[in-house]
């Protein structure tokens, strides 16, 4: 090397040291700050939501990532900052009115102030929480007939969250993924044949990569499954059938087979049932999703399975492989359900000591009465109690399989007062499992319901839900015998109240109780703060002590609650947020206020001073003076045409109606053209469909007959008791009971 090319060597050296030393000493350039609550901000935390993000959904106590706000759905916070010593300063935050009068009973997600939640007709909304502040809406123009092939009202329980989208369902049976900072559509995959009796209205979950929904449809011809789809792409990624379809195919996996073998005659032709229609979760360790199963379809066992057998998977819990869908176990809450026991209700997961051992369980408080906890690495059951008053079964023997009362199948002709009744002990209302006192809250129903065999009629006008596709059990026939329950603890016939339970998983016995007005009150929130929190069905959000039941806070949201809490942090702000909007299955055609107002989002924190939205004066509309000049005979018609067509969304005549309308305080022009509306679909747009295909004229004809004697039997003062006599007096004649031949059958 010459001296040339040393000198050169060693002024390289030196620049490097220098530029070297230039960049230690220099301030590292930080990225600017991003604007809470901007496109650049939405983007940037939604797309942080990755399967380590859901996984470790605990670790992030500020947030609500996922339905449950874990995978284990315990629907517990650790947020503490408000507490029970500190309630007294707890107020409004902030509203959001958002136009429904439907039901409203979605689980509201959010990440770093950012909350997604979804509405009636499975209308997606962002928010920003800081502010109280819709970001966008996205309306999915769900047809409004799809009213008519769907069992419990136009609602949706929530959304997934995952790399920068959100996911829903719709209720025509969509699955959809937005742009979680635009709402602008990724994609969206149909999920079943839109002209099926199918629908959504429960909340997807995103398990490693993969978005999980199920559907519903169980009280019309239908066959359940869950799906997994792809979350980037929307592909099909696997399927779980339920119950098995026809033997003389290909069962679409390898445990279908033993499955077909607990089922007679030729159940596929009707369905099954068996739908999937809220509850599924995701145990990250093991691997393993948990299914939820619902009822038979038709819900009467003697006529989709005639020989009997216990017809898995119905009611039943399954756990299933994550990644592939496969088939592990299975335990069956209700064998050979007929009841519409299904075992759909909200799953939580925990690590309880039992026996001395730490066990990882499920637990579930499904429509049956029976609080289960079960092993959920093996499905073996570990202990079952009731957690409400029941007949159809003396208890759970040792193997796991109820033991059931004589005559709780209801095959004798009579009607049976079975309790719990079809809306079970406990429906969709979501418990939650608070930790620290070893307690899972339970919104319970206290209720039974008439069931009768209606399997000689099946496939006629006159059988219940005929016209509307639907096959259940309920009675409709009301001068048919009754068989009553007298014991002393049992529901009286037509009682319909709520229980708030505090329930002991472990010892599996009842720690507190607090009676409720309504048995349709909202899902549970606990905290470490010492409280929980509930909407009830009477018009208040409130705050009780988890530990004894005591009321400690409440606040008057103007009408019934049935969305679940969710509480967050918002720069080092907590917060309680509930969604308050009146309807949904049984919010229909009853309510427990006194005036329907538009739903809205609520939102409370400590020094909370906003003015709350106005309350309008309560409105009670009039009994129509219109009358009937109708024979009885046609009267009694009506009654069918109502019970076996309207009830599931009208309350009988003169009793205040739900969210939708009760048909005799209606306006007289409504009355007048009631053919325009229930045959010629007038008030399609606003979810009433038409019923062209179902009913005649005569049979609307005969309706309003039926609507204008209630409404004039009512204003006479007439006792219940002599009115429904003479109801079922009218019945008789129009079925021929009491004549030579019944009327001519007028439906198309």
């Amino acid at each position: 090397m010459d001296c040339s090319q040393l000198r050169y060597l060693c002024c390289a050296l030196l620049v490097s040291l220098l530029t070297l030393g230039c960049s230690e000493s220099a301030p590292p350039t930080e990225a600017p700050a991003l604007e809470k609550g901007s496109l650049e901000h939405i983007r940037a935390v939604t797309r942080a939501v990755d399967d380590d993000a859901l996984v470790n959904a605990e670790r992030r106590p500020g947030d609500w990532l996922t339905h449950g706000r874990s995978y284990r759905e315990e629907r517990y916070s650790a947020l503490d900052q408000i507490n029970r010593e500190n309630l007294d300063q707890l107020g409004l935050a902030w509203t959001i009115e958002l136009g429904t009068k439907r039901g409203l009973q979605s689980t509201p997600l959010v990440v770093d102030g950012i909350m997604f939640f979804t509405g009636t007709w499975s209308t997606a909304y962002a928010v920003d929480a800081r502010k109280g502040k819709i970001l966008w809406q996205y309306d999915p123009r769900v047809d409004r007939s799809r009213a008519l092939v769907n069992c419990c009202g136009v609602v949706n329980r929530g959304m997934a969250l995952y790399r920068g989208a959100v996911f829903f369902g719709t209720l025509d049976g969509r699955l959809v993924s937005l742009d979680a900072g635009t709402g602008e559509l990724n994609w969206e995959v149909q999920t079943f044949d839109p002209d099926s009796h199918y629908s959504i209205t429960g909340a997807p979950r995103v398990v490693d990569g993969r978005v999980l929904i199920g559907n519903g449809g169980a009280e019309f011809p239908a066959r359940g499954f869950i799906s997994a789809y792809d979350a980037l792409s929307g592909d099909l990624a696997w399927r779980f059938y339920t119950v098995p379809g026809d033997p003389a195919q290909a069962f679409e996996h390898e445990d279908l087979k033993q499955a077909a073998t607990t089922w007679t005659g030729e159940w596929w032709k009707l369905g099954g049932g068996g739908t999937v229609w809220d509850s599924f979760v995701y145990d990250p360790e093991l691997e393993l999703v948990y299914i939820g199963v619902g009822n038979g379809s038709p819900w009467n066992r003697l006529i989709r399975s005639p020989a009997g057998g216990d017809n898995l998977y119905l009611s039943s819990i399954v756990a299933v492989k994550a990644d592939t869908g496969e088939y592990v176990w299975h335990y069956q809450t209700t064998p050979g359900d007929t009841w519409d026991y299904t075992a759909t209700q909200p799953i939580i997961l925990a690590d309880l000591t039992i026996g001395g051992a730490l066990r990882k369980v499920l637990m579930q408080a499904p429509k049956n009465g029976f609080f289960y906890v079960l092993d959920r690495v093996t499905g073996e059951f570990i202990s079952a109690q009731p957690y409400t008053y029941l007949n159809w079964a003396t208890g759970i023997d040792d193997s796991g399989r109820p033991i059931e009362t004589e005559g709780a199948r209801y095959e004798d002709g009579r009607a049976h007062w079975i309790t719990p009744g079809s809306h079970g002990g406990h429906n969709w209302f979501p418990m939650s499992y608070h930790r620290d006192s070893g307690l899972v809250f339970i919104p319970s129903a206290f209720r039974a319901g008439a069931y009768i065999d209606e399997s000689a009629i099946y496939g006629t006008p006159r059988a219940v839900g005929h016209r509307t596709g639907a096959a259940v059990s309920s009675n409709t026939k009301l001068y048919k015998e009754a068989v009553f329950d007298t014991h002393p603890e049992a529901p009286p016939p037509g009682h319909a109240s709520g229980r708030l339970l505090a329930y002991d998983p472990i010892a599996q016995r009842e720690v507190w109780r607090v009676d409720q007005a309504s048995y349709y009150n909202g899902g549970i929130l606990s905290t470490a703060g010492g409280f929980l929190v509930q909407g009830d069905a009477e018009g208040y959000v409130s705050l009780r002590d988890v530990y004894t039941g005591e009321k400690l806070w409440q606040f008057d949201v103007r009408g019934g609650a049935i969305g679940s809490p969710v509480t967050y942090a918002v720069d080092g702000e907590q917060y309680i947020s509930i969604l308050v909007g009146w309807g949904g299955g049984q919010g229909q055609h009853h309510k427990k206020f006194d005036r329907l107002h538009p739903g809205t989002l609520y939102t409370f924190k400590l020094g909370g001073e906003a003015t709350a939205p106005e309350r309008l004066p309560p409105q009670e509309k009039p009994l129509t003076a219109l009358v009937t000049l109708a024979a009885p005979e046609r009267i009694g018609n009506g009654v069918d045409v109502f019970l076996t067509t309207c009830v599931g969304c009208h309350s009988l005549p003169g009793a205040g109606g739900g969210a939708l309308p009760d048909l005799a305080r209606s306006a007289d022009a409504v009355i007048q053209n009631l053919e325009l509306i229930v045959l010629k679909g007038a008030y399609v747009s606003q979810g009433m469909p038409s019923f062209e295909k179902s009913l005649s004229a005569q049979d609307v004809e005969d309706l309003r007959s039926f609507i204008l004697y209630s409404a004039a039997a009512l204003r006479s003062g007439i006792p219940r008791a002599e009115y429904q006599q003479a109801l079922a007096r009218m019945q008789k004649l129009a079925d021929g009971v009491e004549r030579e031949t019944p009327l001519p059958e007028t439906s198309h």
